[in-house]
């Protein structure tokens, strides 16, 4: 399966593998992907994530986490920026989501970085996606 998004991509496949209970999943390599995974990471949304493979066929495999119940830790992922819409946010657009229960992750001059410390580093930018 082929997306010309790769926001979208990454969105379907880890919400999919979520709702599916899956310990991991395969996603295409693409910078983004790989930046938007490292600030996942870093909140503790995911377990972790590592690059496999080499040119075409390299690939983020993206450990995904859960409660002890088994529920997911991200229980809701969402597309913010699409294709033909791109949503831009300032400094004084960047709230907390959820009352600070989840974040939005924003690509910026300064590298692809999540709501408060964009808002800390004093810089805002396109609005890729949100989670809690």
């Amino acid at each position: 399966m082929s997306f010309h998004d790769p926001m979208s991509e990454l969105v379907t496949k880890i919400k999919n593998a979520a709702r599916a209970r899956h310990e991991s999943v395969q996603i295409p390599y693409s910078g983004l992907k790989a930046a938007v995974l490292r600030v996942m990471s870093e909140e503790g949304y995911i377990a972790g994530v590592e690059a496999v493979g080499e040119g075409s066929r390299k690939a983020l495999v993206v450990q995904l986490k859960y409660t002890a119940d088994r529920l997911p830790l991200i229980s809701e992922i969402r597309q913010v920026s699409k294709p033909g819409m791109k949503v831009f946010a300032t400094i004084r657009e960047i709230r907390p989501l959820k009352q600070g229960a989840g974040m939005t992750i924003l690509s910026t001059s300064r590298g692809v970085l999540k709501d408060m410390d964009a808002k800390r580093t004093g810089v805002g930018g396109e609005v890729l996606c949100t989670m809690w």
